[in-house]
């Protein structure tokens, strides 16, 4: 199981970082997706692969957690899950990058595709651990009723 969660976590990290980098390439987010690293003086001096790469590294961990925790919650569909916790991600990770106040009108200065993008990413790794979660309990089914004597 482990090893569907890492792989899993691999291409959403990948798929996320690349869109980031899209996204800022394309002036769809009006903050650098690597500006934390001289915020917070991490690989200040380095090419800035390196902060690419260490930020892939982060969203690897992130990714890799959520799954662990969302296979567990199949009662509520992953679509709802991952609508709600991939909005709520997205809102917070940017209030917190553009240090807004708690106002009606920050909701204006948040962006749509970095939203998007992001809840795109948590469904593929909430209807993934779901789908795996069920396949195994599937698989470990007996064939026949337990109170049946074989």
């Amino acid at each position: 199981m482990l090893y569907l969660a890492f792989i899993t976590s691999i291409f959403a990290s990948i798929f996320l970082t690349v869109s980031l980098k899209m996204l800022s390439l394309f002036r769809f987010i009006r903050w650098n997706p690597i500006g934390f690293t001289s915020r917070y003086h991490i690989f200040e001096d380095s090419h800035p692969l390196i902060s690419w790469i260490f930020l892939a590294i982060l969203i690897f961990f992130v990714t890799f957690v959520f799954y662990l925790i969302m296979q567990y919650v199949h009662n509520v569909p992953p679509f709802i899950t991952s609508l709600v916790i991939g909005a709520l991600f997205a809102i917070i990770a940017e209030w917190i990058i553009f240090d807004l106040p708690a106002e009606l009108s920050s909701f204006k200065k948040l962006s749509i595709p970095f939203m998007v993008m992001v809840i795109i990413t948590a469904r593929f790794v909430f209807e993934t651990a779901s789908f795996h979660y069920q396949a195994h309990l599937e698989r470990n089914r007996l064939p026949y009723k337990e109170s049946v004597i074989k």
